[in-house]
Formats: C-alpha cells, structure tokens, sequence
C-alpha cells in the first residue's frame, strides 16, 4: 500500500470511529427519549381541526411519556410561520409539527414559502382524513349547491367566503368549485380555520368550504348550515348532506387530512417512538370514536406510507393549480 493509500485508510478510520462515538452518544437520549417538554407547532389559530387533533393526541402522549406535550399555535402565512419554525427547528424530537394537506400539499404549489415539504420535514404519520362541508350563515337566504350556483352566477363577486389562508385547502376548494361550476365569489382569508369560522358565524363571511372537524358542531348547533360535503362519498358523521358531485357539480372531489411530522434529520428510532405513541394515540377508543363523531376517519400511517401519500397529493394538488390557473393573492 502507497503511503498516499496508507494516510486515506488511516483519516478513513479516525472518521469512522468519530462517526461511532457521535452515535454512541446519543444513544442514551434516544433510548430515554423524552426526557423533557415536547413543543407540537400547530400552524394555525386555535379553533381548528388541525387543533384538535394535536390537543386529542397530545395528551394521550403525555400520559404515556410522564412528559408535557405543549401545542404552540403559530398561524400565519397560510400555515408557513409555524412550518417554518418547525422545519429548522433542532432534529432532537422536541419540536414536532402538525401538518395538513393546505399547509404541506397545496400552499408550497400556490406560495412562495420558506421550505420544502418533501425535504425540510420528516413525516411521522398521517393523523387523519377529512371531508371539508360547504356551510354558510344562517341568514343567508341558499339552502342547495343548485341556489348557490344561481346567485353566484347572478351576482359575481357578491357572495363572500373565509377560508384559513391563501392557498389553503378552503381556498383550493372554493377555486375548484368556481372552476368547475363557472361562477365567481370574493376570497376573505384569515389565519386559520378557527377565524374564519368566527367570520362564519358572525356572519363577516357568508359561504365556506372548511374543514368538518371545525364546523359540524356549529351545524349541528344550528348555528351554521350545510348544503353540501366535498368528498367523494356522503360523510358518515352527516349522512343526510349530499355532496357537491350529487348535487351538480360532477367531478368534484376535494378532502383535507392531517398527520404529524419532525424535522428533517431526526434520528429514525425517535420517529419509530413517536409513530408507535402517535398510532396508539389514534386507535385508542375514546379517541377514535371523538374523531369519528366529529367527521373524521383516523389513519395512523408508516413514515413510509405517509411520504408516498404526501408525493402523491403534493403533485396532484399542483395539476390541479397549474390547470385552473390558480394563484397566490
């Protein structure tokens, strides 16, 4: 062996055994992990369904883990302020982020926004899947999608609809439905779901397409009404609403979901932790029958599957953008 070849085998080593004692080192917090508070960034104002779901199995994992589970709602921006923090934040396990589909699949399409999905954040799971309701004020004389589509087409730009932020899942849906019914209505954005459902029933907002788990206890209330669901099938928690493609607008198809994720980097056997705390979280009883109550169906994906789901809605998404023209406001 040349003394060239000798000097790269020997640096080889060194790096090598640096490489060992690093994971060495860490061996003890990943094994004890958590050994401190964990912050879970909700990217939303409190009040939305990504909310829920954070505080729903936020606690469960801190009864498990004898730890403090703090969720940190950090709306604005359409959800990029607290993706943000949560994409550079330290790869350590103690910040975690509650994503949905308008944050991580449809905004980054629509928005210039301060990180990739696909490469700044670690998927965990797929928390749950969601039907979005179309509801409107009480007193907004339109109790059919067939009324809607006639004042609207009457009275373009009159009807107005909140949505949780520009290139939102609520704005993407309302744009679908716009595109596909050929009608025009004026986009109110607030910071999360939870304001704009306050727009709703003050009655600042007429119309929104906002997720179910924000808005069904309010119609079941009576405090909003619904004409419609935005998935392909009936919901089960609303079986008597019928869904837009039912009520003519064929074609139509628009859901939301939620799952949990780290930053990019985060050792494997915190995630594997986390996923199986997360998993557990969701199948437990009283949980589900919760989520399921209020209209969502609960997943509880591998790392694996969900980065697959989030490529697939990530592209798809963007066809649906780049086809209808849709863009930031």
């Amino acid at each position: 062996m040349s003394w060239g070849a000798a000097l790269c085998a020997f640096a080889a080593g060194i790096a090598l055994c640096a490489s060992a004692s690093l994971r060495a080192a860490d061996a003890p917090e990943v094994k004890n992990y958590p050994t401190r508070p964990i912050r879970l960034i909700d990217p939303y104002a409190p009040g939305g369904g990504s909310g829920v779901i954070a505080r729903l199995v936020g606690a469960k994992l801190a009864d498990a883990w004898g730890k403090q589970i703090v969720v940190d709602n950090r709306p604005g921006a359409a959800a990029a302020i607290g993706t943000e923090i949560a994409a550079k934040a330290a790869p350590d396990g103690y910040t975690l982020l509650m994503g949905t589909s308008g944050s991580i699949a449809i905004s980054p399409n629509v928005n210039k926004v301060p990180y990739d999905p696909l490469r700044d954040l670690a998927p965990i799971t797929q928390t749950s899947g969601q039907a979005m309701l179309v509801v409107l004020h009480p007193s907004v004389p339109i109790n059919s999608v067939k009324e809607l589509i006639a004042t609207a087409k009457a009275q373009p730009g009159k009807l107005v609809y909140s949505s949780s932020g520009a290139g939102g899942s609520g704005h993407l849906a309302v744009e679908l439905f716009q595109s596909i019914a050929k009608v025009s209505m004026t986009h109110v954005p607030y910071k999360g779901s939870g304001p704009a459902v306050l727009a709703l029933l003050s009655g600042e907002a007429q119309i929104g397409f906002t997720n179910i788990l924000a808005v069904l206890p309010h119609v079941n209330a009576g405090k909003l009404k619904a004409i419609a669901v935005t998935s392909a099938k009936r919901a089960n928690a609303a079986p008597n609403i019928p869904t837009l493609a039912e009520s003519g607008v064929p074609g139509y198809e628009a859901t939301s979901w939620n799952g949990m994720f780290a930053p990019a980097k985060t050792p494997r056997a915190i995630i594997d932790k986390i996923h199986a705390e997360v998993v557990k979280a969701l199948n437990s009883p009283d949980v589900r029958e919760r989520l399921v109550a209020m209209g969502s169906d609960p997943v509880g994906s591998t790392p694996e599957e969900f980065h697959a789901f989030i490529k697939r809605e990530h592209a798809r998404w963007g066809k649906v953008i780049r086809d209808n023209n849709i863009r930031a406001e």
